[in-house]
């Protein structure tokens, strides 16, 4: 029974990057320029970052079938880390003090959760 909770869990944490890394997409799609407001909406990294934030609403409802209610914010919160990391690393964003202490906020959240 624990194995089959623990793959649920997997798949939430899953589901949380896939939603990261399409708000990743659609942030670098948001910062070109366009020939019109049509092409800024209809084109291959929008229409993909959509497709993968539904597949992500897909996995989360897979996983909220085990998963208890009470821990889906916790694991979701997650999403904050990952878009800052990927932000970090393929944006070349920097890291204010007041990100690095929300960030860290959340991480001592986690861990207390996960503690009790």
């Amino acid at each position: 029974m624990e194995s089959s909770y623990s793959v649920y869990v997997v798949i939430l944490l899953v589901s949380v990057f896939i939603s990261a890394v399409s708000q990743i997409i659609l942030k670098t799609a948001a910062n070109k320029t366009y020939e019109s407001t049509l092409k800024e909406y209809l084109n291959f990294r929008v229409i993909f970052s959509y497709g993968l934030f539904f597949l992500s609403t897909i996995l989360t409802m897979v996983a909220l079938r085990k998963v208890p209610l009470s821990m889906q914010p916790i694991l979701e919160s997650t999403s904050y880390i990952y878009v800052s990391v990927m932000g970090f690393f393929l944006l070349k964003e920097r890291f204010s003090r007041k990100k690095l202490l929300g960030l860290a906020l959340i991480i001592i959240g986690i861990l207390v959760y996960s503690i009790t």
